[in-house]
């Protein structure tokens, strides 16, 4: 079986980090080499998980036995380093948020079809056991027609000062736009993964008990082309929580627990399930036999199939056009909350 040889652009955003700690142990692929704009951060990591450092970005890319690399650099470079990668012929990973514009979205796409070059995103919702049984739910029609979707994705993060420090770039309006931007790509991904591409938003968006970055809460309202409604609820001041996802159809009810930090990240309560599934015709609550996971567990199982992808065995995680999608999604819940309107959604690239 062939290795596969890998490099990393940045070590900006901490999943990476995750991803080359867990892909020690893989024996179809490792991580050889990376290269930061932060010097010091990028020897540091490098020296920690036993790479190579490249001192520019140009040398990373051009050495011949890399074949793909991972690219976590903050947001506004994505499409920068992408175009780059994809010139130089390698593969590419890519840490989500796909882009900050529609723009950048459709700049990475085509450079990635001239290339002929493979793409993922790692969005790690796909991943996950419980998410993965709950698609294969609606893909039988377990509850009949969904009627509504409500996601909550949330992270207490900006209650803590060391992330909500003045340096950190994901709270940088110009490297990250917000924090919707940033973390409700993850639960955007979620529900067009569930429901395909939804066809407009209404939002609102704010800083509500913070102000050290663009957002701290959000809420969109995502209407599909089935008729199914969406709700898509992000915060980054959420402490506690316990039901991340509703699931709600003419023919039952399914319910998750424990899919995000503040539920997988507290003490959990006597007889506590990760899914729970209503049938009308059975009348009763079943309990699937679905893991409960500490939140860092679904990232350190982000590289398996990534690897799988690269070697050919499975398909793409997330492909460019998925990115494109949950990108506008994003993108009309920022306008709908500035407009106060309904925002329409489905624009074809071009």
């Amino acid at each position: 079986m062939d290795t596969l040889k890998l490099g990393i652009v940045s070590f900006a955003h901490g999943h990476v980090r995750a991803y080359a700690d867990v892909m020690r142990d893989f024996g179809d692929a490792r991580i050889v080499a990376a290269w930061d704009d932060d010097e010091a951060r990028g020897r540091q990591y490098c020296e920690q998980f036993g790479m190579d450092y490249a001192p520019e970005l140009e040398s990373l890319l051009a050495r011949p036995e890399l074949d793909a690399v991972f690219i976590a650099s903050p947001t506004n470079q994505h499409a920068d380093h992408c175009l780059a990668a994809a010139r130089a012929g390698k593969h590419i990973l890519l840490q989500k948020p796909m882009a900050l514009s529609l723009e950048d979205c459709d700049a990475i796409i085509e450079a990635v079809q001239a290339a002929g070059v493979k793409f993922s995103l790692c969005y790690q919702m796909r991943v996950d056991p419980v998410n993965r049984h709950m698609k294969a739910l609606l893909d039988q029609a377990a509850i009949g027609k969904v009627a509504v979707l409500r996601r909550r994705h949330a992270i207490p993060f900006l209650l803590n000062p060391d992330f909500a420090r003045p340096d950190n770039w994901h709270i940088d309006p110009v490297q990250n736009m917000g924090m919707f931007m940033d973390d409700a790509s993850h639960a955007a991904d979620f529900l067009y993964w569930m429901l395909g591409a939804p066809v407009s938003v209404m939002a609102e968006i704010d800083n509500l008990v913070t102000d050290v970055a663009p957002d701290d809460n959000g809420v969109a309202i995502y209407r599909f082309a089935g008729g199914e409604i969406g709700i898509l609820f992000n915060s980054s001041t959420t402490l506690a929580a316990e039901n991340t996802t509703e699931i709600y159809g003419d023919a039952g009810s399914i319910i998750q627990n424990h899919g995000d930090v503040p539920s997988a990240n507290v003490p959990l309560l006597p007889g506590a399930t990760a899914l729970k599934v209503w049938r009308q015709e059975n009348g009763e609550w079943e309990t699937p036999a679905s893991p409960l996971r500490p939140h860092g567990e679904r990232i350190r199982d982000v590289p398996r199939p990534l690897v799988d992808y690269l070697h050919g065995r499975c398909p793409s995680l997330a492909t460019a056009g998925d990115g494109r999608v949950c990108i506008e999604m994003i993108l009309g819940a920022y306008e709908s909350a500035r407009s106060g309107r309904r925002v329409q959604l489905g624009a074809p690239a071009p």
